[in-house]
């Protein structure tokens, strides 16, 4: 056991502090100090008032561990590559929030990337990224098209089987029944689709779950009542432009059933300047429960997906894979959840008509 005895010279202002310099002050071994600071599994064997010693004297000196010696001892960088689209999308950011949390609890750092969408970035990051030897990947809305080789990765929102890949997605199923529910019981019959654009992960297997509610509700679904998203943006403008081309071509439709919340945001936005109120002309959901879509007015009712959830369980689920403590499937389900707020009503017989422009 270590004994007690009185502190060595302490260190002169602006030396390095290193375990060395910390051991020879408290009259400790680094090794001793080593095992406190990292709370490793011997720990316990040293008394708890040499334990105290040690914290206090390193936040006295404001000892940092080298996390490069660090590095070096266990052949571990703990670091994380994470891709997204884009770092000022609120989805994204969100997911990002939960899967910081749970690397900083797990003493790993991230770096982070935005693609914009670009294929070309898209192939590009990881390379860099594995240059900067990370451990493992996280992929946020992204459309993952092949492994990451001997690398674990782990994707928020992917939808494709792809070896050394676990997907971490909403049950599309469960929220289309949600949300074409929500608006049956309401009494909608005549609904429109703003689907998502072909570069976002989701949009499928979405759109391939609201068919089958649909066809289940014996909803007729024509082809004058779907739009597709086709900006690469996430701002309203990628729902503004695909509601105002519903309204110029005069389709008739009571409900509008948008592919996310920034795009529902921007097609109430383009109702409205187009003199239709909503919820008493058009009642509008989304998806995603991003943080505006409660301040909104009208308030948005959506399809909240536990984002910070996704992106706690993303990481958890990548560590575990690194450590090789657990295998799981490559699809793991997270459950959605209806929130209903003002954006939505039943119908209004005497609702202002959506007139061709």
């Amino acid at each position: 056991m270590p004994k007690r005895t009185k502190p060595g010279v302490a260190p002169q202002p602006g030396q390095p502090i290193s375990l060395r310099t910390l051991g020879e002050y408290l009259n400790l071994s680094p090794a001793t100090i080593s095992l406190v600071l990292n709370n490793a599994p011997g720990v316990r064997s040293i008394p708890q008032e040499t334990r105290d010693r040690v914290i206090e004297a390193a936040a006295k000196f404001d000892y940092r561990p080298s996390f490069f010696a660090r590095s070096l001892r266990k052949r571990k960088t703990f670091t994380i590559g994470v891709l997204v689209p884009e770092l000022s999308d609120s989805y994204a950011m969100q997911v990002l929030s939960g899967i910081e949390e749970h690397l900083i609890e797990e003493g790993y750092f991230y770096l982070t990337a935005s693609h914009r969408r670009k294929p070309d970035l898209i192939e590009e990051y990881p390379r860099l990224f594995m240059d900067r030897s990370v451990e493992g990947f996280i992929f946020i809305d992204t459309a993952l098209e092949k492994s990451m080789g001997v690398l674990p990765a782990v994707v928020v929102a992917g939808h494709r089987k792809i070896e050394g890949v676990t997907n971490v997605v909403l049950d599309q199923k469960r929220a289309a029944e949600l949300a074409l529910r929500h608006l049956y019981q309401l009494g909608h019959r005549k609904i429109a689709f703003m689907r998502g654009g072909s570069h976002s992960s989701d949009a499928d297997d979405r759109w391939r779950c609201l068919m089958a509610v649909a066809r289940e509700l014996k909803l007729e679904v024509p082809p004058d009542l779907v739009v597709q998203l086709k900006l690469r943006v996430s701002t309203p403008e990628l729902g503004y432009e695909p509601a105002s081309e519903l309204i110029q071509k005069g389709a008739d439709f009571t409900a509008l059933l948008c592919y996310n919340d920034v795009a529902a945001i921007g097609a109430i936005r383009a109702l409205m300047n187009h003199g239709l109120h909503v919820p008493t002309d058009v009642s509008v959901i989304g998806f995603d429960d991003i943080q505006s879509a409660a301040y909104h007015n009208p308030s948005l009712t959506t399809i909240r997906q536990p984002l910070y959830s996704m992106g706690t369980t993303a990481a958890r689920i990548l560590l575990q894979r690194i450590r090789r403590q657990a295998t799981f499937p490559d699809f793991v389900p997270i459950h959605p959840e209806l929130i209903i707020r003002e954006s939505t009503s039943p119908p209004n017989p005497k609702r202002n008509r959506i007139k061709r422009i």
